[in-house]
């Protein structure tokens, strides 16, 4: 798991992108017929207020519009993605760059439909569509772009420090990045130097921005390889956007106080004014996050922080208190706390908890974690029962962030979201855009099958917010399947989505897959279950083919996952040169829980996408890589384009 912050790292290489910035060119430039399949194929145009549904036209990805239609149409787009930079997410990273290029092109070069709606061609942005046919919407020609990393440092601990060289990207504080590489160094030309880069082929910003495609293709792949794959291993993917969207008082530093509690410090300028010159009032806000691993947003204020210490102050190895008897049966109860807490008290300090003995060894000392119940890699897992203390900031936080005109900072006040208010007051614009208009799609952990309109063939599109919450005949819906209801401790139906260290036993409820013991044959969703003998790992959500297999017994890619030439792992193939399976031709991705729980909670604002794609062969087709999650966002979207 991803989770160890000094695992060393497979570097990328720089001429892997080489393709994706010229087909960029191509398809932004020229509207070649990669994007045609991320419209309405052969089907009908969505229009009016809920966006429409469109037909399965062949080898195309249809997708559904939901109900952002109702407000004004707008004519610029903000788009922020947010990408995992811990280690193992090298090939989703450039799967990402071609899944960005065709977002933009479907924004900048939406296809011509001819009187009935059919798909008729897909010229350039400035391009006239061919007689008897026009454009689904106006080609949007104002678009940011900016980038941020999941990597917030370790929250007050001493994980992830950001001191030493080739370390900056441990703590990337939220901020726009514009770095070429993580580890040497450099920068991305970005507009005005603000740290985002801006669409303008009509040369209509003032000062103008880009206006040439291959230009704009090849920064922004120079800056999703940038983001690097040395950050942080608590990933912090919802609070890093939140941290530069939203919160109103972003800390500039964050110490320990005299009684070792986290001290946020100052107000972060510097992140202000990147927001302030990126984020437009009278915009489409769009957000794209891509990760592998659950979210691990830990508080930042008194002794959260403990979820990400490794060191004692003797040097030795932090470990935590035990959780109470009852986390493991009821993490809701109200007396479910750690083993070094007091507990609940009634109004006259009496405890409401009777003592836990198996709190205490014979001595009455507390009892500790060891290193195989409490890896360091694994804090952010299932942290009330093994802990009895939810580190983590309650999802709510989000999705309230992304839906509410007010926030609450961190001083208790209740103020203005920044979203959902005019930054610079001195810009003339009076519109503010409304929650329509602000769309987030996540690419996580979860079998594309499960969230597919049809599990044997993703080109018909991932379902929608209301698809997911339609029920079946057996009067489950698809987050049940997939989430189950956290705040009740109800599991997903899926056990593929369990979060475990131990082999699962069960079967997909969509699509009859039986999980497999380790060492079996492989099965389509995650491969098998692996033996994880030093509990320092979790079981696979869904695992993604590989281009270009590692060879882990040479010592050239040292992140590889098959080091070990004992090692059942389904990402594993045998090696010919050595006989063992430490060959890698397959990565990985785990239960993406907390964002799934957010993205529920965002209701037709969400766009829902697996981070394991169904195929990465065949470029022709419409469930190529991440193609499907950028038709549904393309269809959620076009009915608010002017």
């Amino acid at each position: 798991m991803s989770n160890q912050p000094e695992k060393a790292f497979r570097n990328t290489s720089r001429t892997g992108f080489l393709l994706v910035r010229l087909g960029f060119a191509v398809v932004f430039g020229a509207g070649a017929m990669a994007l045609a399949g991320c419209t309405e194929g052969n089907g009908s145009s969505g229009s009016g207020a809920t966006g429409g549904t469109g037909g399965a036209g062949g080898d195309t990805t249809t997708g559904t519009g939901g109900t952002g239609g109702g407000g004004a149409k707008v004519g610029k787009v903000d788009i922020l993605v947010s990408v995992d930079n811990s280690r193992s997410m090298a090939d989703k990273q450039q799967i990402l760059s071609l899944a960005l290029d065709d977002l933009l092109s479907g924004l900048a070069s939406p296809p011509c439909l001819d009187a009935n709606g059919q798909f008729v061609s897909q010229p350039g942005g400035l391009d006239v569509c061919p007689e008897g046919s026009s454009r689904q919407y106006q080609p949007v020609r104002d678009i940011h772009i900016g980038i941020v990393s999941s990597s917030l440092g370790g929250h007050g601990s001493d994980a992830c420090s950001a001191d030493g060289a080739g370390k900056a990207s441990n703590n990337d504080r939220g901020h726009l990045l514009d770095r070429l590489d993580p580890v040497s160094g450099g920068t991305v030309p970005t507009y005005q130097n603000k740290g985002f880069l801006a669409w303008d082929p009509t040369q209509q910003m003032s000062p103008p921005g880009e206006s040439n495609p291959l230009t704009l293709g090849q920064h922004f792949s120079d800056m999703v390889l940038g983001v690097g794959q040395v950050g942080c291993g608590y990933e912090s993917q919802l609070e890093s956007v939140y941290r530069f969207l939203v919160d109103p008082t972003p800390y500039e530093t964050i110490t320990l106080d005299e009684k070792g509690m986290a001290a946020p410090q100052g107000i972060d300028q510097e992140l202000l004014e990147q927001r302030k010159a990126f984020l437009r009032p009278d915009s489409m806000l769009i957000v794209l996050s891509l990760s592998d691993e659950n979210d691990c947003s830990t508080r930042e204020h008194g002794q959260f922080y403990y979820s990400n210490q490794q060191k004692s102050g003797n040097g030795s190895a932090f470990r935590l208190p035990r959780a109470r008897a009852v986390c493991e049966t009821n993490p809701n109860d109200q007396c479910c706390f750690s083993c070094g807490q007091n507990g609940p008290k009634d109004s006259n300090g009496n405890n409401l908890c009777a003592v836990d003995p198996t709190c205490k060894d014979a001595d009455g000392t507390t009892l500790y974690h060891d290193e195989l119940t409490d890896n360091i890699n694994l804090r952010c897992f299932d942290q009330k029962r093994r802990f009895g203390i939810d580190f983590l900031y309650p999802v709510e936080r989000y999705v309230d962030a992304f839906t509410s005109q007010t926030v609450t900072d961190k001083n208790g006040q209740v103020v203005a979201n920044p979203i959902f208010s005019d930054l610079d007051p001195s810009d003339g614009v009076s519109t503010i855009r409304d929650p329509g208009l602000v769309v987030f799609a996540g690419l996580v952990g979860v079998p594309w099958q499960d969230i597919a309109r049809n599990p044997g063939d993703l080109k018909q599109g991932f379902k929608t917010a209301a698809e997911l919450a339609q029920d079946n005949a057996s009067g489950q819906n698809t987050w049940d399947i997939v989430l189950g209801d956290p705040a009740n401790d109800v599991k997903p139906l899926d056990p593929f989505m369990l979060e475990s260290t131990a082999a699962r036993s069960g079967v997909n409820p969509v699509t009859g897959t039986a999980t497999t013991a380790p060492g079996g044959a492989l099965n389509p969703i995650n491969g098998s279950e692996h033996t994880i003998d030093e509990q320092d790992d979790l079981q696979y959500v869904c695992t993604i083919p590989i281009t270009q297999p590692y060879d882990c017994s040479s010592g050239s890619f040292a992140s590889c996952d098959c080091q070990d030439p004992q090692n059942d792992s389904p990402l594993c193939e045998n090696n010919p040169a050595t006989g063992t399976p430490t060959l890698q031709v397959r990565a990985k991705a785990y239960p993406g829980l907390r964002q799934l729980s957010f993205l529920k909670g965002l209701g037709d604002q969400a766009v829902v996408g697996s981070i394991c794609a169904s195929q990465i062969t065949d470029p022709t087709q419409g469930d190529y890589a991440y193609r499907p999650v950028v038709a549904s966002l393309l269809a959620r979207v076009k009915s608010r384009l002017e």
